[in-house]
């Protein structure tokens, strides 16, 4: 098959950084690692390291939220390959793909997902048995967030946290991982890619205010 109809998948919005290579909607190779920090080190190598370089028509990237930093390094990375290659480029949330994981596992369950966020608050949003999001994407403080997630099946970094908090239901500690793209369904993925900041910058210009996020 020729490289347009691969798809180089990256993400490292969260603490997890990882790659995956797809044939049509077979996986041909992928890695992801837990780093922290050292995402703009590490993301090029992986994808080098990838079959073909990790070369394809199409390149799909994790729009957030999670670290500013993370979220622009990977989105950087897939405008400029997406310019080399002449490649398709489509966006993705990783809380979206965090639920399609636990439904993977899980079966048909409606999903509430809890990131970590900044500040001591989370990215939590809640997704129906049948993968429409019933929630906005919300950065909120842990006690919030107990009061309105309700779903039976809690994903996500803050999952167990979350469960111990509100008293109920089924924690799923899981990060986002590229080598699960292909469970989005085609309305998870759009064509409009801009960052995914879950909450406001934290940098204040003069007066207070805060800039406006970049694209």
């Amino acid at each position: 098959m020729s490289h347009e109809g691969r798809t180089l998948v990256i993400d490292c919005a969260t603490d997890a950084c990882s790659v995956a290579l797809f044939d049509g909607d077979a996986l041909t190779a992928g890695e992801m690692r837990l780093l922290g920090r050292g995402h703009a080190e590490a993301l090029v190598p992986m994808i080098s390291a990838l079959p073909h370089k990790g070369r394809a028509g199409r390149i799909a990237v994790s729009l957030g939220p999670g670290s500013f930093t993370g979220v622009r390094v990977g989105l950087a990375a897939a405008r400029a390959l997406a310019l080399a290659w002449g490649a398709d480029l489509v966006g993705y949330s990783c809380l979206s793909l965090v639920a399609a994981v636990a439904r993977r596992e899980h079966g048909s369950v409606g999903v509430d997902v809890a990131m970590t966020g900044g500040h001591g608050e989370w990215f939590v949003q809640s997704f129906e048995a049948s993968g429409h999001a019933s929630s906005e994407l919300a950065s909120m403080r842990p006690e919030d967030a107990a009061t309105r997630c309700g779903q039976p099946l809690v994903a996500g970094s803050q999952a167990e946290a979350l469960v111990a908090r509100r008293g109920h239901g089924q924690a799923m500690t899981v990060l986002p991982d590229a080598r699960a793209f292909t469970l989005l369904s085609p309305a998870d993925v759009v064509t409009d890619v801009h960052p995914l900041y879950g909450r406001a910058p934290d940098a204040k210009l003069p007066g207070g205010k805060s800039p406006a996020p970049q694209s």
